[in-house]
């Protein structure tokens, strides 16, 4: 492209591209497993979540930044540990918070897991090339498989149709049900870490998706439009009225 192939589909610079990608990557990495003294110091070293290349966009954003900094434990001891883990357990391994990780819970009618997300989701990322390495561990429609993906999309957003793709899956998918598990983690955990995290996660996808929208100039749908595009179309069918004689 123009610049010395720095120019992704003239919308985002390479840079800005691998600097959200790695973003994705880095909220993924939190959520895909419990912390551990090394993480920890690792997260602190860098100044997380400053170290993001999306800074927070309004004041709601810099307070949780604010907190997600202070969440992060001063010492890592083997009590801080095991408080944390049980957090961790809850949410993503044991579902005792009733915060599902997985997307179809929180959209399926009957709160099931591995539903129609699920599946639409395993097509979009076959037709990027990815494939989640055991469903059964963790779903297509996993948190951190949809975060990875993020990651996937942005650095190969050669043109704006692929920037479209990856906002339409945000309104589809992900932007859905992200805010309702955000909730539902930070009113129900023990530790702040996770509650923040969740919440950190979230608004960073919602400013991720206004970027897209900027960039791309297009608006974002509402919620309702987005519900009302994927609701199956009640057909009509024309019945003849019958007259009396």
């Amino acid at each position: 492209g123009p610049g010395g192939g720095q120019v992704v589909s003239g919308v985002f610079s390479r840079e800005l591209a691998e600097a959200l990608a790695e973003d994705a990557e880095a909220l993924a990495a939190l959520h895909d497993r419990e912390l551990t003294a090394g993480t920890i110091a690792a997260l602190r070293e860098i100044g997380f979540p400053a170290n993001l290349g999306l800074l927070p966009a309004d004041e709601r954003a810099r307070q949780t930044w604010r907190m997600m900094a202070e969440a992060l434990p001063r010492e890592a001891d083997a009590s801080t540990l095991d408080r944390l883990a049980v957090d961790y357990a809850a949410i993503y391994l044991t579902g005792a918070y009733g915060a599902s990780p997985c997307e179809s819970v929180w959209l399926d009618d009957d709160h099931l897991a591995c539903q129609g997300p699920m599946f639409a989701l395993r097509q979009l990322y076959a037709a990027a090339g990815l494939a989640a390495a055991d469903w059964r561990k963790r779903p297509d429609d996993h948190l951190v498989l949809q975060l990875l993906y993020l990651a996937h999309a942005l650095r190969r957003a050669e043109e704006p149709d692929a920037l479209r793709r990856l906002a339409a899956m945000m309104d589809e998918h992900l932007l859905r049900w992200l805010p309702d598990f955000a909730e539902r983690v930070s009113v129900r955990c023990e530790q702040p870490f996770f509650a923040v995290l969740a919440g950190l996660t979230f608004l960073w996808c919602e400013q991720l998706r206004n970027l897209l929208a900027e960039r791309l100039g297009e608006p974002r749908p509402t919620r309702e439009a987005v519900e009302a595009r994927l609701r199956p179309s009640q057909r009509t069918e024309a019945v003849p009225l019958a007259y009396m004689p």
